[in-house]
């Protein structure tokens, strides 16, 4: 049988399941990525355990995210995670070494290989020819036990790329147009796959920024070929031999078409507040703005910035304009400044931050109140930029540094100078002494962890009771992200390791008075629209709701990771029979469902009343492992069983 590049990397890597789209599949996982704002969970989950080692090929731990180190808690969680590095073998990447995804694909990425990191991110890999996919930390800490990760097989979509790009369209236009046609939610339960003669215009770098913002569509992952362009970037980095060729057959079938012409696109822009509100950057030119920033996992690559250093030489940005620049990387920092980049960027008025994700994710670089912000981010969710009431644009580098020349949004076709043609070197500056490796077993076993005051237990979680009596305390909208479910920003992720605290800030922005509602009522239930929990992988907008009592959701469809997560903290997922029974539902009502536990066990439909209104029909689509997870109230306990077993 013929197969695509995915269905390849699947078999390869098959434990349990067949290839048939919805049944559930086990793979191996050869590597895992960890980074700090979920990283410090996993290695207490890990520890949880009692497993001494990890079980993995790699695995690699990354301090990207929370580098402020406004008080003692950020740097305290990084000397955690560098002892259990040291502790269970896990490579440790140190705070300003650069983003976990670029960084990640320079040392360790290899074609062929699966991939599982607990950041929504991971998939940017699939640049390279993995399967590279996104999970709760959870599941990461499993896999890094040696446990297969589970998963439902998904569709494969073939999107066929023909043409080339046109002069000040880039690779960022290419995905901003597959959200601009499917939304945030038309990659759901889905692998997209890119082939066709357009490949050979896309560098590996390229790719990583198509890859990285499929998470966005709500795809399980993206993948491309590796061909001679990954071929290229491994040779550069000193990693020849760790190439392998890796193609579809001719004339395999996809599960789904697409096609894009590269040569017919435009500069596109997604507007506040979702990575699906795209237009033409021509439609909405002339809106003045604020900030204008470039960088960051889903632009890494040497010619995002490079690019944009060519376009301000000898040109000073905007008085308006706040220009940052955000280094993926410290071998692409070191690579740029020596090939004199960084220098016409700071000579325009650019203002140069640490390699790391930064105001990406809230933590620093927040705009003003009010004004616009141009940004190559992949996310622009309501209030993750650090300023609450943010008005957020994700755009190229192009047209993010034509847009801080000018002081407003705009097409960088119609600037007056000509494109700069830049491309990845043969020769970055290659630096593996900021990638401290794991010491051996028996040093290992006499590393303590070290844990701050700010690093509290694991919340213990009870089984799911065979009666449930809820109040609904919230009832939300479509497409809630996990940044409105747990906010990100330098306000929140240092407690990332102190779930009693950091649950304090749930919900907070849809509605402060939750989490006191939360505690006072203790079990509850929470009603959501479509595509409940899309965006960030981080398993506290699970964990946390879960502490503050939180039993049951109800919701019209799930993101998967989100789903997933609630099912690992013992959460249980259920979506409505008939989608129209969501506009009957209200805060204040009181869900009753009796016989839960038998009913997961003997069918997909669960029977649930509320006073006044009536039954609804409810369903679920847990696999027997999911529904024996869920009995026994989350994946720690149902562990805790296997082992005592």
């Amino acid at each position: 049988m013929k197969q695509t590049v995915a269905h390849k990397l699947i078999a390869a890597h098959l434990v349990e399941g067949t290839l048939s789209p919805g049944e559930e599949i086990a793979l191996r996982i050869d590597q895992t990525l960890t980074q700090d704002a979920t990283g410090t969970l996993v290695m207490l989950e890990f520890e949880a355990m009692d497993v001494t080692r990890v079980q993995t090929e790699v695995s690699a731990q990354y301090v990207d995210h929370n580098l402020i180190q406004e008080d003692y808690k950020n740097p305290d969680d990084h000397l955690f995670l560098q002892s259990a590095c040291q502790r269970f073998g896990v490579w440790f990447s140190r705070p300003g070494n650069g983003v976990s995804h670029a960084v990640h694909m320079q040392h360790f990425g290899k074609p062929g290989r699966t991939l599982l990191g607990s950041d929504s991110h991971t998939p940017a890999a699939g640049s390279m020819g993995m399967l590279a996919i996104g999970a709760g930390g959870m599941e990461v800490a499993l896999a890094m036990a040696g446990e297969p990760m589970r998963t439902k097989m998904p569709e494969i979509w073939g999107v066929r790329l023909t043409g080339a790009l046109p002069d000040w369209v880039s690779a960022k236009d290419v995905i901003l147009e597959m959200l601009r046609r499917h939304d945030v939610d038309g990659g759901v339960g889905r692998i997209i796959e890119y082939y066709g003669p357009g490949l050979q215009c896309l560098s590996a770098m390229d790719r990583h920024v198509i890859a990285n913002m499929g998470a966005e569509l709500g795809a399980t992952t993206t993948v491309f070929p590796s061909d001679e362009a990954v071929r290229r970037f491994l040779i550069a980095h000193g990693r020849g031999d760790d190439w392998t060729e890796l193609r579809a057959d001719e004339g395999c079938e996809y599960d789904v078409h697409e096609s894009i012409d590269l040569s017919a696109l435009e500069p596109l822009i997604a507007k506040p507040s979702s990575p699906g509100n795209v237009v033409p950057v021509a439609e909405i030119a002339g809106e003045p703005i604020y900030q204008a920033y470039i960088g960051s996992s889903a632009n890494p690559g040497y010619r995002d910035y490079a690019v944009a250093a060519e376009m301000v030489s000898g040109r000073v940005v905007s008085g308006r304009v706040s220009f940052d620049v955000n280094p993926s990387s410290r071998g692409i920092l070191t690579t740029l400044m020596r090939d004199g980049h960084i220098a016409h960027l700071l000579q325009a008025g650019a203002r140069l931050h640490q390699a790391g994700c930064n105001g990406c994710i809230g933590m620093g670089q927040a705009p003003a109140t009010g004004r616009n912000s141009l940004r190559t981010t992949p996310r622009n969710f309501p209030g993750r930029s650090g300023t609450k009431e943010d008005s957020v644009f994700l755009c190229s580098p192009e047209t993010a540094t034509a847009s801080a020349l000018t002081g407003v949004i705009t097409d960088p076709r119609t600037l007056d100078m000509p494109y700069p043609k830049v491309s990845e070197p043969d020769d970055p500056f290659v630096d593996t002494r900021n990638l401290a490796a794991p010491p051996p077993l028996a040093e290992a076993a006499n590393v303590e962890l070290v844990k701050g005051p700010n690093i509290k237990a694991l919340p213990e979680v009870e089984p799911l009771p065979d009666a449930l009596e809820l109040p609904v305390l919230l009832v939300v909208g479509d497409d809630i992200s996990t940044d409105e479910i747990m906010p990100a920003g330098a306000r929140v992720l240092p407690y990332r390791s102190n779930i009693p605290k950091i649950a304090e800030f749930v919900y907070d922005v849809i509605d402060e008075s939750y989490p006191k509602r939360a505690l006072d009522e203790g079990d509850h239930a929470i009603v959501g629209g479509g595509n409940y929990g899309q965006g960030s992988s981080r398993e506290h907008a699970a964990l946390a709701p879960r502490y503050l009592g939180l039993r049951l959701v109800v919701a019209k469809s799930y993101s998967r990771i989100h789903w997933q997560n609630l099912v690992n903290f013992g959460v249980l997922p259920l979506t409505f029979s008939d989608p129209a029974d969501y506009d009957r539902m209200e805060q204040g009502d009181v869900l009753h469902l009796e016989g839960v536990r038998d009913a997961l066990s003997s069918g997909e439909v669960l029977e649930a009343s509320v006073p006044q209104k009536g039954a609804f029909r409810l369903r679920h689509a847990l696999s027997p492992r999911q529904v024996e997870v869920l009995r026994e109230g989350g994946l720690v306990n149902w562990m805790r069983a296997r082992h005592a077993a």
